[in-house]
């Protein structure tokens, strides 16, 4: 072979690589978690009822304009988060809602890929997403496999960005639900890595001592009081302190 022929057959080595990482879309990003399932993702969908449209329009437009460090994205538990207790804990430390109230991990992936990240990059992002999947009959793997997707996502867009991924928080509304929101954290823990994608069990705080949800806390055995949120708070203080820490 020719030393022409070699480089030729380089260079063709080389685009087959290329073009095989970019068809799985993984360039630039790795997750310490393999995939939870085989089975295939419902495909990025956006939400159509009033007002997700009308909040995902919001986050697409604040994103480009408020000031902000820390990127807060989940579902109703990150937008209905108490005003007060955000006030005292979370504006102070630049932490921005882009929850939706009702997402599902393939409605938060489609909101990343069409606008919801399109401002500064931020120093850190917060998950907190997945529950709803439950709620709407998708198994542990299906879920956890949904948040895998969107922190390939964000590792993908925000290379420099550290992301606290929390567990799935406790709900009593169901106690299948209960069951299977402890089988998603186990299986999403394995995604933390320590440095780029810390993951956090912060859950505990919200129970008592017989592990359970007083209505005190928690009216409706899944969104949270002022007192639920007041609990949450300094645990995610510190977290998001260490988190954009040297950023």
């Amino acid at each position: 072979m020719t030393n022409q022929q070699i480089s030729v057959f380089g260079w063709l080595i080389l685009l087959l690589i290329f073009c095989s990482v970019t068809a799985h879309g993984q360039v630039g990003a790795s997750l310490t978690c393999g995939h939870f399932t085989q089975d295939v993702l419902s495909a990025p969908e956006p939400r159509e009822n009033r007002w997700p449209v009308e909040r995902f329009d919001l986050i697409k437009r604040w994103v480009k304009t408020e000031r902000y460090r820390v990127l807060f994205l989940g579902d109703s538990l990150t937008e209905r988060f108490n005003a007060r207790v955000w006030h005292d804990h979370m504006a102070p430390r630049g932490v921005f809602n882009a929850g939706i109230s009702g997402d599902r991990t393939d409605h938060l992936l489609w909101r990343l890929k069409h606008g919801n990240l399109d401002g500064p990059p931020p120093a850190g992002v917060v998950v907190l997403i997945g529950t709803n999947d439950l709620g709407h009959g998708r198994a542990p793997e299906i879920a956890a496999e949904g948040i895998r997707a969107n922190l390939l996502y964000l590792r993908q867009r925000l290379p420099r960005a550290r992301i606290l991924l929390l567990g799935l928080l406790p709900r009593d509304d169901m106690p299948r639900l209960r069951r299977e929101t402890v089988a998603v954290n186990r299986l999403i823990e394995k995604c933390g890595d320590g440095r780029t994608i810390v993951y956090a069990d912060i859950g505990g705080v919200l129970l008592d001592p017989a592990g359970k949800l007083t209505p005190e806390v928690s009216p409706d055995r899944l969104h949270f009081s002022a007192l639920g949120y007041s609990r949450l708070a300094p645990r995610l203080d510190a977290l998001i302190d260490d988190l954009v820490d040297g950023h």
